[in-house]
């Protein structure tokens, strides 16, 4: 009887071990991983196994997997309720207030008005204190000829309208509209010429804004075009939103003040479109938003100093971060610091937040395409991507047919062929894990 169930355990051993070495022969025996450099790394960690190792330990571009360490600093300190998103005090008739890089105030999608109506209901004359100058409008790193482009929107310490100018054509047969209707008059039609789509553009110095108009085209669009931000021009728009005199006040030290937060926004709502749709402008404001809420100040440089110190540094390589949303090819990580953090995401986010939040192989975000399930089966993957000119990454959790929930990240560089392949073959290399593992 003993020596039935030894082998029977050998045999089980065994065909373990070879589903192990298959796995792991799909991402190095593979001509479309061969092409550049691959870091991929597989753990079942409820047994506490690493099942495939390939090079965890080097450093790795991560592009927009930098998010999930934006998420987790994000939802370690401020929580998964409301975030607190203007910053003021009241001084005789006077309530002065100031930005906490909250961005959800008249967001085109978070459509949050509770700031506005909290400035529209004050009896007192409002001051709108100038605190632009602690925050950059671009992270380091990122390329000058981006501006035109929603994924780099400017950061700042109050953003208004998402920082940027939608033009939305939701009907066939109708013209398009302009969010917020105040850009109106700084739109321009070029010189009708043979244009087969709608296409516009912002000058790279002002806030004035182009677009072709075609002779002939349906259908339907969505354009976001970041305009660039100041406090002069919010406090006009702010005036105009509230029908009342806002001024702006410059030089005073927001640091004087020991201001009253006013808690806007769900920090829920914030999180799932940060991490569903990859929305840079969301991730770097979140970072401003924790430099905030720790010391009342916008800095990301305090927020990420600060989660190093504080929240990662127990991570097996030091993480190399300068950017909330990845734009910045600086950012450079492990595959072995991911899955690291992953587990630290599995033990304190409940899962069905998890799935609230990540990307759904094959439904929904940056996901929605790949990594199908079995059909009528619910999705399998559910994980952040990266995609920069030079990197590729995927990295979450693996849910598989016999029930376990895997760790995996896979960081991809350098590679010259579209990114198209490599998903490809990531996907049958995931499914293979979900459907035998």
């Amino acid at each position: 009887m003993k020596k039935t169930l030894f082998v029977a355990f050998a045999l089980v051993l065994a065909f373990s071990s070879c589903k192990v070495q298959k796995i792991e022969k799909s991402f190095t025996k593979s001509e479309v991983f061969d092409q550049g450099h691959l870091g991929f790394m597989l753990v079942d960690p409820e047994k506490d196994k690493t099942l495939v190792d390939i090079n965890s330990d080097k450093y790795f571009i991560p592009a927009s997997n930098t998010k999930l360490f934006t998420f987790y600093t994000s939802y370690t300190i401020l929580g998964d309720e409301l975030v607190n998103g203007l910053n003021y005090v009241e001084s005789g008739d006077s309530l002065i207030f100031w930005g906490t890089g909250d961005p959800s105030l008249l967001h085109p999608d978070l459509k949050n008005e509770v700031a506005l109506d909290f400035l529209k209901n004050t009896q007192k004359d409002l001051y709108l204190l100038d605190n632009f100058d602690q925050v950059e409008a671009f992270g380091p790193g990122w390329s000058w000829d981006w501006y035109n482009y929603y994924f780099a929107t400017e950061r700042s310490a109050l953003p208004i309208y998402g920082n940027i100018v939608r033009f939305d054509k939701p009907e066939e047969g109708k013209i398009f509209e302009i969010i917020p209707s105040i850009f109106k008059s700084a739109l321009e039609a070029n010189e009708p010429e043979e244009w087969t789509s709608y296409d516009f553009r912002r000058d790279r110095t002002t806030n004035q804004f182009s677009y072709n108009l075609p002779k002939e085209w349906t259908g339907t669009f969505e354009r976001d075009i970041p305009f660039i931000t100041s406090p002069e021009m919010t406090a006009v728009w702010l005036s105009e939103e509230l029908d009342k005199p806002v001024i702006l006040l410059k030089g005073k030290d927001v640091q004087n003040y020991e201001p009253i937060k006013l808690q806007t926004a769900a920090a829920d709502s914030i999180y799932a479109q940060m991490m569903k749709i990859s929305d840079n402008f969301l991730a770097e404001q979140l970072l401003l938003l924790v430099s905030d809420q720790l010391n009342n100040s916008l800095s990301t440089r305090d927020a990420i100093d600060y989660a190093k110190e504080n929240l990662l540094a127990d991570l097996p390589d030091e993480p190399i971060w300068y950017d909330g949303s990845g734009l910045s090819a600086r950012n450079m990580f492990t595959p072995r610091s991911i899955i690291a953090l992953l587990d630290k995401i599995r033990a304190e986010v409940p899962l069905e937040k998890i799935k609230a939040y990540f990307p759904a192989g094959g439904e929904s975000g940056t996901i929605r395409n790949w990594y199908p399930a079995d059909e009528g089966q619910p999705p399998y993957i559910y994980a952040k991507t990266g995609t920069l000119s030079m990197s590729n990454a995927l990295s979450g959790f693996l849910l598989t047919k016999s029930g376990k929930i895997l760790h995996f990240s896979c960081l991809m560089n350098n590679y010259a062929i579209p990114s198209s392949e490599l998903k490809t073959e990531l996907q049958k290399a995931l499914y293979f894990i979900h459907d035998n593992y």
